[in-house]
């Protein structure tokens, strides 16, 4: 019950810096750009710093001996969600295009920003491990997910180079930087151990605020109008973390690996389907509405679920 209650108040949290988010841009207290500019430092400053304090700080030889279970965790996960979140979507619309929204939705869930902000919360002890979890996810996203499934046909096709180049981005280089430091037991300056907290520490409101500003976006009539969105936010949001919920009480898996799994699994649908299609001009309605309610929910369904685990 009290990790019930915590992630309910850290729900409640988040939840408000949402709306906080969502009120600003209604208002027009921020500019129009305000949500490309905070994205690119969220992705290229509060991101890595906080990737890069978590290596350098708590990777071990010890820790990072283990590292191979939860790299094939997560792929296992996705072995098991990308066919069904396929065979979901085609259930749920007969449109080409979104139907490759519900696919993306049903097999990446938010963990990244909403990921990162309730496990670094709630799960600090795992966070490192987390990291390295969702590092299948990212592959399969950057190789797979945004290329075959967000960009639509008319669109610029990104070559095999060109999908091996996004791996070098700003998380993945901290990341690396993080490892070097914390296996060769090198530190930095106090000054830049610092900065590098500090700035970690903006990740998660950040994150929230963006989310908010991102579906302050949405005609939110048309938003709670689509049915077969709800059909997919709960398969998203209950369905699948259930059925892992029974899977990984039935298999022999390490407990912190059981936490990572269900911390994955249990965040709401992710934003890059309204960011990337929107790009090429695609209509976002059904993106942004699947963000939204998803979202929505989250705050009740996500503390159900981490009782429940």
């Amino acid at each position: 019950m009290n990790l019930f209650l915590s992630t309910l108040n850290q729900m409640g949290f988040l939840f408000l810096l949402i709306v906080i988010g969502y009120i600003v841009v209604r208002v027009k207290a921020v500019p129009d750009n305000a949500t490309v500019a905070l994205s690119k430092m969220e992705n290229n400053i509060f991101i890595p710093a906080l990737v890069m304090g978590t290596f350098m700080t708590n990777l071990t030889p010890e820790r990072i001996s283990a590292a191979w279970i939860y790299l094939v965790g997560g792929a296992a996960v996705l072995v098991v969600t990308v066919p069904f979140a396929i065979l979901i979507a085609r259930a749920c619309s007969k449109d080409t295009f979104v139907r490759n929204i519900y696919t993306y939705g049903l097999a990446f869930s938010n963990f990244g920003f909403m990921g990162n902000a309730v496990v670094a919360a709630l799960f600090p002890d795992i966070f490192m491990e987390y990291l390295i979890f969702v590092l299948p996810f990212w592959a399969l996203i950057y190789t797979w997910g945004t290329p075959c499934l967000l960009i639509p046909a008319e669109g610029e096709r990104k070559t095999l180079k060109d999908k091996l180049r996004a791996f070098i981005n700003p998380m993945f280089i901290g990341m690396l930087v993080g490892i070097v430091l914390g296996l060769s037991g090198l530190t930095l300056p106090a000054f830049l151990t610092n900065a590098t907290t500090t700035l970690g520490n903006c990740m998660s409101p950040v994150a929230m605020l963006l989310t908010g500003m991102t579906i302050a976006k949405i005609d939110l009539k048309k938003a709670f109008s689509i049915v077969s969105i709800y059909v997919v936010s709960l398969v998203r949001l209950l369905a699948i973390p259930a059925v892992f919920l029974v899977l990984v009480k039935l298999l022999p898996l390490p407990e912190t690996l059981e936490q990572c799994m269900i911390c994955n699994l249990a965040m709401p649908l992710g934003l890059s389907t309204i960011v990337v299609p929107a790009a090429y001009g695609k209509d976002s309605t059904v993106a942004s509405s699947m963000a939204l309610i998803s979202h929505l929910l989250s705050c009740i369904t996500i503390p159900i679920i981490f009782f429940f685990m």
